[in-house]
């Protein structure tokens, strides 16, 4: 059965029905002030789109969109604004990066299509030249045979032409189709390599020692009658549990906490659609539908469930011109993630550390490029204040070439100590994507810089647009986050300690004790 025949029934999860279920304690006045904020961050394309000069105040520019024709249906569905002669004039550092990365992109192809196009630009650009000189021709006074002569050579060039530009436009098409999967260029203090050769950036903590044999969070979850994984095995299949008891509470306490925690820094807190069109996966550096994807799609249409909040918040001002004093535009999303696990198995899988769905709360930016370094460091120091406050021991990495995926020019893993299962778990990720996500998302900005007044009749010119840079991070992956606080916090009568932390958010719970039986 395809999944669009499923009848899904949608809650709606406004953000004031969203913090009346999740706050357990009143809203701090630095808080209400951010959610008094937040109308004005949150509509899309809008608030944040560059006036056009002489418009009134009121009036925003923003790109329309592409409008579709019948006879685009084999067409790519989107254009990235890439940069092939950058690609062409940087072949050898493009092509060296393609190698460290472990990538398939097909560098020469991309190269020889993109040459291809530029003479055949040329050429449709030296048949519209004659034709207009064969039209300022026919204006003069000539013979009847000159002027017939003239008639049939602009019908000839005007075919010629059509045929042209229609080769030119299956050639551009060919070319996008082929340059996507080009990824982005890298940081050059990345290490070369796989994930092995990723470098330890920082560590905190040391793991704790048990004077009693410690259980992993499976045994736990039983013990405590906090997860049910055979019952979702039934209901929904492998990979799906149900949280039961004191396990909802920390699921609210956690992103509760973790949504309090990020708003004091500044970031618009976000709920998300949670299905979203495969072109903005795609626009994002997903695959949708290729070999191994992570991503559910749903049959008979162009849809796709969402993996991270990364993807929805992404499209949020796609195909929109930001002001520069909006920027940087930073958002908390909370959401519920899907994904396929395809490929996974073995013993690192087993439990609650891959699953086929989990809730998360994302953090996202959009800023200036000279900016997105400053935003990087800054995203991975508020995840690993984050994890510091929980009281876990881990380390962050700086990802090697081979592990980057895509979309990032640099990626920051944290890995935290899971003692049950007894070894370092990902527990969340930082990424800079640089402008590889805004130029397939088409999101730029107006520098504001002062107008220019051109010769002609004092007109003036706006300052050409700039693509923004985009980053991502997790706040808070919540079933890697219950793997570590029940296996680092169990004790040796089989109860588990909250984290102080969390406690407000528990309704004052401390401990999980074993139910009475």
């Amino acid at each position: 059965m395809g999944l669009h025949t499923l009848r899904l029934a949608t809650v709606p999860l406004t953000f004031s029905t969203f913090t009346s279920r999740l706050f357990l304690k009143p809203i701090p006045p630095n808080t209400l002030q951010t959610l008094g904020q937040f109308s004005r961050h949150v509509h899309p394309r809008k608030p944040f789109l560059v006036r056009a000069f002489s418009a009134s105040p009121a009036a925003v520019q923003e790109i329309p969109p592409t409008q579709a024709s019948d006879s685009s249906a084999a067409r790519p569905q989107w254009k990235a604004s890439i940069d092939f002669k950058w690609i062409r004039d940087n072949k050898e550092a493009v092509e060296i990066n393609i190698k460290n990365r472990n990538s398939n992109a097909d560098l020469g192809g991309v190269i020889e299509l993109y040459e291809n196009m530029v003479n055949l630009q040329k050429e449709v650009e030296g048949i519209r030249e004659e034709r207009n000189n064969v039209a300022k021709k026919m204006k003069g006074k000539l013979e009847s045979s000159e002027r017939e002569r003239l008639v049939e050579e602009g019908k000839s060039l005007k075919e010629s032409l059509v045929t042209v530009e229609e080769d030119l436009v299956k050639l551009q098409d060919e070319l996008q189709q082929v340059a996507r999967s080009i990824p982005n260029m890298t940081h050059p203090d990345v290490p070369v390599g796989g994930e092995d050769s990723s470098a330890i950036r920082k560590e905190v903590g040391s793991p704790r020692e048990f004077s009693f044999p410690i259980k992993d969070h499976l045994q736990l979850g039983k013990d405590l009658d906090l997860i049910d994984f055979d019952s979702a095995s039934e209901v929904s299949g492998s990979k799906f549990f149900y949280l039961k008891n004191e396990a909802v509470l920390l699921e609210m306490a956690l992103l509760n906490w973790t949504l309090s925690e990020v708003m004091k820094k500044g970031f618009t807190p976000l709920t998300t659609p949670e299905i979203v069109r495969s072109s903005i996966v795609e626009k994002c550096g997903f695959q949708p539908r290729g070999d191994n994807t992570q991503v559910y799609s749903i049959d008979g249409t162009d849809q796709c469930l969402i993996g991270t909040a990364e993807i929805p918040v992404g499209g949020i001002h796609m195909d929109s011109i930001l002001l520069e004093s909006a920027l940087p535009l930073k958002y908390i999303a909370f959401s519920h993630c899907f994904r396929t696990e395809a490929g996974a198995a073995g013993a690192s899988t087993k439990g609650l550390y891959r699953v086929h769905q989990f809730s998360k709360a994302e953090m996202f930016v959009l800023c200036r490029p000279e900016d997105s370094e400053t935003f990087h460091d800054e995203l991975i120091q508020i995840e690993e204040d984050l994890f510091t406050s929980l009281g876990l021991h881990f380390k962050t990495l700086d990802m090697a070439t081979a592990d980057l995926g895509a979309p990032a020019y640099r990626k920051f893993d944290i890995e935290a100590w899971m003692p049950g299962l007894g070894r370092y778990g990902e527990i969340s990720s930082a990424s800079n994507c640089t402008d590889y996500q805004s130029r397939r998302l088409g999101i730029r900005y107006r520098p504001s810089e002062p107008v220019q007044t051109g010769s002609k009749k004092g007109k003036a010119s706006l300052p050409a647009t700039k693509f923004v840079h985009t980053l991502n991070a997790t706040a808070c992956a919540v079933p890697r986050m219950m793997v570590c606080l029940l296996e680092n916090y169990q004790q040796d009568d089989g109860s588990v300690v909250i984290p102080e932390p969390l406690r407000p958010f528990m309704g004052g719970i401390e401990i999980i004790k074993p139910k009475l039986r």
